[in-house]
């Protein structure tokens, strides 16, 4: 894991589309700004696990191969 310091304002860059800015920073919570295009999707964790297990619930109704569930959750399904 890479661990940065950055103020409110300060950013970092993902590959060359994704951008992560500080926007506030209020006791314990730090309030993100994310700049990405519309092909990727943007979950806060608890979502996308949420979504996973949907994917998963769903694919084993279906009888789908357990290979296909990440290509599901990844928006590539």
């Amino acid at each position: 894991m890479l661990v940065l310091t950055r103020r409110p304002g300060e950013g970092i860059a993902i590959g060359g589309d994704v951008r992560v800015v500080v926007l506030e920073i209020k006791g314990t919570q730090v309030r993100l700004g994310i700049e990405a295009p519309p092909r990727v999707r943007v979950h806060r964790d608890e979502v996308y696990a949420r979504i996973l297990e949907e994917n998963r619930e769903a694919a084993a109704a279906r009888h789908l191969p357990v290979e296909v569930l990440g290509r599901i959750g990844a928006g590539g399904g």
